[in-house]
């Protein structure tokens, strides 16, 4: 059969989609920002953007590759590189607003609404996306989403062991740095932390050492330039899914219970034996629930 796998390309296939960054990669220039995406689904289809997270090395494809595939057949699927990361342009992490990115991309690609899917830092631009631009985002979906710099409920003071880790790895990004990365952001450290992984996120950071050298210099505050006003949580009006790993070492389960009672049409899915990267780590539960999530709520 034929299924569309990109904005303007098709190929024959059977049951299943193998696809590789290049089949999907895209850039664009608005008027601040070149912006480098990868696309997948019909044109037709209801939109979901994909936000990755702010780890050195991180990119639309690194954090969502197997999900895009699968998403795809019900959606058109939008992954950026972020200002600030992978392809992308530099930033200046004193005065951008990743808001004002996402926007600018929706508008580039006439795209009015969205649903949002977000890792991390990428959750935490979708919750903002929420409470700020609320008319430009249809279904709420995060993942180990940071809502403040310090821990809810029962953590200690300060930030995080995975938080020290990734910005340590901002300046250091070498393999034997990244599989630390890889081991505070995974559960399941024997299958996921593996050597190809670990050198392949070396490279991707290394390719850009001056968008880490940016983060850098904003230190503690890091890639996150403007935080969420939580008093306005409960305004959410988008239907939200908040999915967080139990084993999370770098975001705490406790602030995505805090947005389920919140958040008024929200519900929380807690997956035990998984890390700060559900997406990856739990990939076809994941893929199951945003399908069944944004297509019946």
């Amino acid at each position: 059969m034929i299924q569309k796998i990109g904005a303007d390309e098709s190929r024959e296939v059977g049951a299943e989609i193998a696809l590789v960054e290049a089949d999907v990669a895209r850039d664009l220039t608005t008027g601040d920002f070149k912006i480098h995406y990868n696309e997948a689904g019909r044109l037709d289809a209801p939109v979901l953007i994909l936000l990755h997270g702010g780890g050195p090395g991180a990119t639309g494809w690194s954090n969502y590759a197997p999900n895009i595939e699968a998403l795809s057949r019900s959606f058109r699927v939008i992954a950026p590189d972020l200002p600030g990361w992978g392809a992308s342009s530099e930033v200046d992490f004193l005065t951008y607003d990743p808001l004002d990115a996402v926007c600018q991309l929706m508008d580039a690609l006439d795209i009015r609404e969205a649903g949002f899917v977000g890792n991390s830092m990428g959750g935490h631009t979708s919750l903002r996306m929420a409470i700020e631009r609320p008319d430009r985002i249809t279904h709420l979906v995060t993942m180990g989403a940071p809502i403040q710099m310090k821990p809810f409920f029962f953590g200690p003071g300060g930030p995080t062991e995975g938080i020290r880790i990734m910005f340590q790895g901002y300046s250091d990004y070498s393999p034997e740095a990244m599989r630390r990365l890889v081991e505070i952001m995974v559960y399941d450290v024997e299958r996921f932390a593996t050597p190809e992984l670990c050198a392949q996120r070396s490279e991707a950071a290394s390719r850009r050492p001056e968008h880490l050298a940016n983060i850098a210099r904003v230190a503690p505050r890091g890639p996150i330039p403007i935080w969420a006003d939580l008093s306005k949580v409960s305004t959410i009006k988008a239907p939200a899914l908040l999915i967080h790993g139990r084993d999370d070492r770098v975001v705490s389960f406790e602030s995505s219970l805090f947005m389920a009672a919140n958040i008024p049409n929200s519900r929380a899915h807690i997956i035990n034996r998984c890390g700060h990267w559900a997406q990856l780590e739990h990939a076809e539960e994941f893929n199951r629930l945003v399908m069944d999530f944004v297509s019946h709520d």
